[in-house]
């Protein structure tokens, strides 16, 4: 199975590592690799997570963040990868 990210979670990921590294040094690192890690799972479980706003929605096992994605036969489309502890109307305008 392939992956693509778009631009729009390139941009997500990297806002995220910003924040993280803030709060700690060597945090946005080890968001980045757990965030990563998590899509690279997708690989084998692309599909199993139930849809949200129209997307699949990996949950994060170390952070509180989602990633919104759609499958179209060997190919993961990653939309998003956004932070669950914004507005959920913020979140639905964010995947329009």
């Amino acid at each position: 199975m392939r992956i693509k990210i778009l631009f729009s979670a390139a941009e997500d990921l990297h806002a995220g590592r910003l924040f993280y590294e803030k709060q700690g040094q060597g945090l946005g690192e080890y968001f980045f690799d757990s965030l990563f890690s998590d899509i690279d799972s997708l690989a084998i479980y692309a599909g199993i997570h139930p849809k949200v706003f129209g997307y699949h929605r990996l949950l994060s096992k170390r952070f509180p963040y989602a990633v919104y994605y759609t499958l179209d036969a060997d190919l993961v489309v990653v939309f998003r990868v956004l932070d669950l502890r914004r507005d959920p109307a913020r979140i639905r305008q964010s995947l329009m």
